[in-house]
């Protein structure tokens, strides 16, 4: 049997790439992270070790001898744990020292080239799961607004631009004008503070870095996603076709068409 390693964030998506990578006939060794990873993933996975962000000797011992060779992440880890509840070991200690700048995309691909030198391989997810990227056009029947058209457009140039900057994925705009820019929050605090700002009618736009590894956080939705827009009164998700993901598709469409709110992949 193929075996498959799993470095778990938080969210659903480690538990969605788990049961894919079953279906396919891995045999899946997961390494969770405490205060972030959903306990629930034991049941979709053949082997489980917790750790703490920043145990990087613990999660690759916990792979050489479970015969791991390939590996996916998935699911994010808060940057707000790099300042709380993280245990960085030496070689971590010494990671971070060596490449200086902490971007997220710095971070990641310097724990894969760590990884590699032991021999274990960093994969995409999408890799087996490319039916929950997100298809280009209209996934829902409400039209937009000739305002909500142009709020998308303004929006995308300005989710671009941070992206490329390393900042975040994802803006909320009403009327051309920034509401808020996602930070250290993650996306649906910062559809939150958009929604505030912006009362009814703000429109969310999350896209993929113009340099993004396809291995390292894509950018992702879920059902929450809805509800938090649906809390704040806001209309319209535009979201990158094919370099973003949707977790249960089916679930986020029923609840955006009872929202009253667009979603389309550009």
């Amino acid at each position: 049997m193929k075996t498959l390693g799993l470095i778990a964030g938080s969210g659903t998506f480690p538990l969605t790439v788990a049961q894919a990578a079953r279906q396919e006939g891995y045999r899946v060794i997961a390494v969770a992270h405490q205060g972030e990873t959903d306990p629930g993933l034991a049941a979709y996975v053949d082997e489980l070790t917790w750790i703490y962000v920043g145990e990087l000797n613990k999660l690759i011992a916990t792979f050489k001898s479970a015969g791991v060779s390939d590996a996916v992440m998935a699911g994010g880890i808060k940057k707000v744990r790099l300042f709380g509840n993280a245990k960085p070991d030496l070689r971590t200690l010494s990671l971070l020292a060596r490449i200086g700048i902490k971007k997220d995309d710095s971070l990641l691909r310097a724990v894969a080239e760590e990884l590699a030198s032991e021999g274990i391989r960093i994969r995409s997810a999408t890799e087996m799961l490319s039916g929950l990227l997100t298809p280009k056009g209209p996934l829902t029947t409400r039209s937009l607004t000739a305002r909500e058209e142009k709020d998308v457009e303004f929006g995308w140039s300005l989710a671009k631009e941070i992206g490329r900057l390393d900042i975040g994925q994802c803006v909320v705009v009403k009327d051309r004008t920034v509401l808020a820019v996602e930070a250290i929050e993650g996306t649906d605090e910062t559809i939150r503070r958009g929604g505030q700002h912006g009362r009814e009618g703000a429109v969310v736009v999350k896209v993929s870095k113009p340099q993004q590894d396809a291995r390292f956080d894509l950018p992702t939705v879920g059902p929450k996603t809805i509800e938090v827009m649906a809390e704040v009164g806001a209309t319209v998700l535009a979201l990158e076709a094919g370099s973003s993901i949707l977790l249960e598709k089916g679930l986020l469409l029923e609840k955006a068409q009872a929202a009253g709110i667009s979603v389309l992949g550009r």
